[in-house]
């Protein structure tokens, strides 16, 4: 990769809605070429999507959100590939990782309920053939994402004037 590449994708990760303008003026590149090179990181697919990061908290939205532990049997020839393509097929499913360490497959989830998440977990998740175990943790509260903390530190920046 290229440095306007990576000085590109850091710049869009922090904020996706600078105007080509801005990018080029902090990258030092002209207008054209920043265009290009983004139009080009598209169609590659290292850029996939645009997102805001959204406190849920906020909104009258009501979901439920998991992190779900999944133990597999790694397929002959696809390994954990082919689980987690059947995995990260579920509506439900927002994201799956695969890690080391005591399990397999990361996979949050969200639903609207949590009788909808538990459903989704027993009659979905658990019944595929190639999961052994699972074990799920639910989100309580969302601190910080995407390097974005949530609560707002209320700060006084007054300076001190003493007598």
């Amino acid at each position: 990769m290229t440095k306007l590449e990576m000085d590109l994708l850091d710049l869009l990760r922090e904020d996706c809605r600078l105007p080509l303008e801005k990018l080029a003026i902090m990258t030092g590149a002209d207008i054209q070429e920043v265009a290009e090179t983004i139009d080009r990181l598209e169609e590659s697919r290292v850029i996939l999507r645009y997102a805001p990061t959204i406190n849920w908290d906020l909104t009258d939205r009501e979901r439920v959100e998991a992190m779900i532990q999944v133990n597999t049997s790694p397929q002959r020839d696809t390994g954990f590939d082919a689980v987690a393509k059947r995995i990260y097929r579920f509506e439900e499913v927002k994201s799956v990782y695969l890690m080391s360490g005591s399990y397999d497959l990361l996979v949050l989830v969200e639903a609207r309920t949590l009788k909808e998440l538990a459903l989704f977990v027993s009659s979905k998740l658990s019944t595929l053939e190639t999961v052994t175990g699972t074990s799920t943790s639910f989100v309580l509260k969302r601190y910080k994402e995407e390097g974005v903390i949530f609560e707002s530190e209320k700060t006084d920046n007054r300076l001190v004037i003493s007598p």
